[in-house]
């Protein structure tokens, strides 16, 4: 199997595990689907040029951020001042980037928004 086709699977499972995470928390699935677009916002960098645009959006789109919200979620959980909120925000926003990933939207290359480390998307595939 090719190294992205691994990647666009894990992606998958990362999707998956957030709407069972979502779910035994005690959330309704549906908040992943409401949320979903949310971060897409990240997409308006383009507006400024590719570099910023690809910037903008790999920041919105790495596993990073997503990990501190969940981090802070469960901190204050532990603690005894459980902030729900956040950990849906962040179990939304694993599944927004597992299934951008799985279907193969990774993260963008400055020459275009149609070149990212999963490969070319869009007309860019076709050529």
């Amino acid at each position: 199997m090719s190294p992205v086709v691994v990647q666009r699977v894990e992606a998958g499972m990362i999707a998956v595990l957030a709407v069972v995470v979502t779910v035994a928390a005690g959330y309704a699935w549906w908040w992943l689907l409401v949320l979903f677009l949310a971060f897409d916002l990240s997409m308006l960098g383009y507006l400024r040029g590719p570099r910023i645009g690809a910037f903008c959006y790999n920041v919105g789109h790495s596993y990073a951020l997503p990990a501190l919200v969940a981090a802070v979620a469960v901190t204050a959980a532990a603690l005894g001042d459980p902030v729900g909120w956040l950990g849906v925000l962040a179990a939304a926003w694993f599944f927004h980037i597992g299934v951008d990933r799985a279907v193969g939207y990774g993260l963008k290359m400055t020459d275009g928004f149609e070149h990212t480390h999963l490969g070319r998307i869009g007309k860019a595939q076709r050529r």
